[in-house]
């Protein structure tokens, strides 16, 4: 399989002058990047975080595309008004967005350019700005930080510290590269570990002036600095868990007026490390295997497959909706699985010989080998089940999930990155073990697997956007919270009028950094780590 290798560009977000729809307050501004599949269709690909209380913010978030010279890649810039916590900014105020091509970003390095509302509608005096680098270097800073005897800046309780982290650029100005969360009322805080690509970080220059600025937040957005000093990524790399560097933490104008000033806290490193990042491509190349299962919905709600309103029943041509989603995502995905077998199951059906109702029955009707030749393979032992069950119910996705991860828990011991599980699910949603399957899920988010969902049919899938995670982190009944994201889910209607391989995109568009996500949670390297 040729693989192509991609350059990845980096692209700093601010903003300047946006609209205000707030009463009362400024908006609270995020960015959101879109890139068109064709057709007035858009699929998003980043978004930065949301900055309160702010009409020119800068984005610590940078937003990161794969450039390809060959493709025209049309990129929508989108700023919303961020008012509630769901994820769909279809509730969000429009602040303005500006469309272009990533060629023009990397071609001019840096773009600034005015929002607007709607083609020749410009938003109010507000601009865009947007900076581009080519990402070369796979390495991460990694850092622990914390402050102690922060001066106290609000009147009715302690300081609500932050940290930013600037880089120097060519032009002597400071350029954002990292925000910390906010530790309300606390005057010797211990912010969450983080980690920055190196080259966002420093350009990585190792010697590149790096400002650090301790802040007091206010919700209304004026924030007020604490004090600030500078080092560079050699000095903090000094610090390691036994022997902490520290910082005397320095307000200009207080050390002007005062003699004695001493200085406004300490701000303590107290690890640096500088790690590789890998990409999914490293892992792939470097030789691990993505093993592909299939799950098939067979339960009544689906309809009788002989009656032409089925979701089961077959065209003319031989197609159904159910086909051709697995077509379209088992195509791309078994250019990676090296055996090309595919074990490929169906749930909520009677079946033969006993007509007993299975939740996990081999479409080949083989328990020993489930297992079918590639994606015809799997298309043909589908079209032989299914006059031979009958449709039945409950809708279990527990048992298949549970199956997978089974098998997946066999590869996680071999504890190298040589094993990844992706497990496809095509239902029509009407789910009954919603509780059971949360805490699979749960379980299956510690383990090298991925489930996607594809909806097909009219349902409701709300159900299957809860599990999809993508409103919050997904928790058990229990109240556990999944590691990672690993479920993605969408409905097949979306897509029916798109071409073929816009469904693929969609759907697999996670799992390379699913896959990313697990091996950098075990502190996995590739089984053959690309050469330097």
């Amino acid at each position: 399989m040729a693989v192509q290798c991609v350059t990845k560009v980096e692209l700093s977000i601010s903003c300047q002058n946006l609209i205000d729809k707030d009463v009362g307050s400024k908006s609270d501004p995020l960015c959101v990047l879109l890139q068109s599949t064709g057709e007035d269709k858009w699929v998003e690909l980043d978004r930065t975080e949301k900055v309160k209380n702010c009409q020119s913010p800068e984005f610590s978030k940078k937003l990161r595309v794969d450039y390809f010279f060959e493709k025209v890649q049309k990129l929508k810039f989108g700023v919303y008004d961020i008012d509630n916590s769901s994820v769909d900014l279809g509730d969000d105020d429009y602040l303005g967005g500006f469309e272009c091509t990533l060629g023009q970003i990397v071609s001019s390095r840096k773009l600034i350019r005015p929002l607007e509302l709607k083609k020749g509608k410009p938003a109010g005096k507000g601009m865009i700005t947007i900076g581009a680098e080519e990402i070369s270097d796979n390495r991460a800073i990694v850092l622990e930080v914390e402050a102690r005897s922060l001066d106290k800046k609000d009147l009715f309780g302690k300081s609500d510290p932050f940290l930013e982290f600037s880089k120097q650029g060519e032009d002597g100005k400071w350029q954002l590269v990292h925000r910390t969360e906010v530790i309300k009322n606390n005057l010797n805080p211990s912010w969450k570990k983080f980690s920055v690509s190196l080259q966002t970080f420093c350009n990585s220059d190792l010697n590149k002036p790096i400002k650090v600025s301790c802040i007091d937040y206010d919700s209304d957005g004026s924030h007020d600095l604490i004090g600030n000093f500078e080092t560079n990524a050699a000095e903090l790399q000094k610090a390691s868990l036994g022997s902490p560097v520290e910082y005397d933490c320095i307000h200009p104008e207080k050390k002007q007026k005062k003699k004695s000033y001493k200085n406004s806290g300490v701000v303590k490193i107290k690890s640096c490390m500088i790690e590789t990042e890998y990409s999914f491509l490293d892992y792939v190349m470097g030789g691990c295997q993505i093993n592909f299962t299939v799950g098939i919905d067979f339960t009544g709600s689906n309809g009788d497959p002989r009656s032409p309103d089925s979701l089961h029943y077959m065209s003319p041509s031989g197609m159904n909706q159910y086909l051709t989603a697995l077509w379209a995502v088992g195509q791309v995905i078994q250019d990676y699985d090296t055996d090309k077998l595919f074990p490929a199951f169906g749930f909520g059906a009677c079946v033969p010989p006993d007509s007993k109702v299975s939740h996990e029955f081999p479409l080949n009707f083989n328990p020993s080998s489930p297992y079918c030749q590639g994606i015809t393979g799997v298309v043909e032992a589908y079209r032989a089940a299914l006059p031979q069950v009958k449709l039945y119910g409950p809708t279990n996705f527990s048992p298949i999930i549970n199956h997978v991860a089974r098998i997946a828990s066999g590869g996680a011991q071999q504890n190298t990155a040589g094993q990844y599980f992706v497990l496809l699910i095509i239902t029509d949603g009407e789910i009954t073990d919603l509780d059971q399957t949360r805490q699979a899920i749960v379980n299956c988010s510690k383990l090298p697997m991925s489930i996607i969902i594809i909806g097909v049919g009219e349902a409701d899938f709300k159900a299957m956007e809860f599990l999809d995670g993508d409103n919050g982190v997904l928790k058990s009944l229990t109240g556990e919270s999944a590691a990672r994201d690993i479920v993605q889910f969408v409905p097949f209607r979306d897509f029916m009028k798109a071409p073929k391989e816009a469904l693929a995109q969609s759907v697999l568009a996670e799992v390379p950094s699913q896959v990313v996500s697990y091996f950098k949670m075990r502190r996995l390297a590739p089984v053959q780590p690309p050469k330097p």
